[in-house]
């Protein structure tokens, strides 16, 4: 009777629920591992883009976008 009850579930409503409980599940830790990743990458070239324009207001902007992303990851792993 309960099995009948999870597949009337929409996904939206699946969502919300996953969302709403305690914990992270492992693949959704390992989505946001690599966004992160991907992030730091991005961000890593777009600092290496600002060094080679010497816009010294180009790199502390980029910089402080860097330093805001390891802050959260850090935060988020602790």
């Amino acid at each position: 009777m309960e099995k009948d009850k999870q597949s009337d579930i929409s996904s939206a409503q699946a969502v919300l629920l996953g969302a709403l409980a305690p914990g992270v599940n492992g693949p959704t830790w390992n989505t946001l591992k690599s966004a992160f990743f991907l992030l730091g990458l991005c961000l890593a070239m777009m600092l290496v883009l600002a060094f080679s324009s010497s816009d010294s207001s180009l790199v502390i902007h980029v910089g402080f976008l860097v330093t805001i992303t390891a802050i959260l990851f850090l935060l988020l792993s602790w």
